[in-house]
């Protein structure tokens, strides 16, 4: 039996949750969804260039499932990228940090 996955914390929910190529209507793309959760590591990761323990620290779980979440979020963003395809950021087992 699959141990249930803990909540991560994230600072807030995303202002921005959808990107999509310019000048295709978005009835006419597909998409790929990332979680918040992996929208959350991305942005801690890579934008705020934090070492992943203090990723995993600050979201509440270990190096290895951070290593795990960066890696599915790195690979939905690259497959839509090279695809066109739309960008949705929703969804994902987390809870707001205050």
């Amino acid at each position: 039996m699959v141990r249930p996955r803990k909540f991560r914390f994230v600072s807030a929910e995303p202002n921005v949750t959808y990107f999509k190529p310019r000048g295709i209507p978005l009835r006419e793309l597909e998409e790929v969804e990332v979680t918040v959760d992996e929208f959350e590591s991305i942005r801690l990761k890579d934008s705020q260039d934090l070492d992943q323990k203090k990723v995993a620290k600050q979201m509440g779980i270990s190096q290895p499932s951070l290593h795990r979440l960066l890696s599915s979020a790195r690979k939905k963003i690259a497959i839509a990228l090279v695809n066109g395809k739309a960008i949705r950021i929703n969804g994902g087992k987390y809870s707001i940090k205050r």
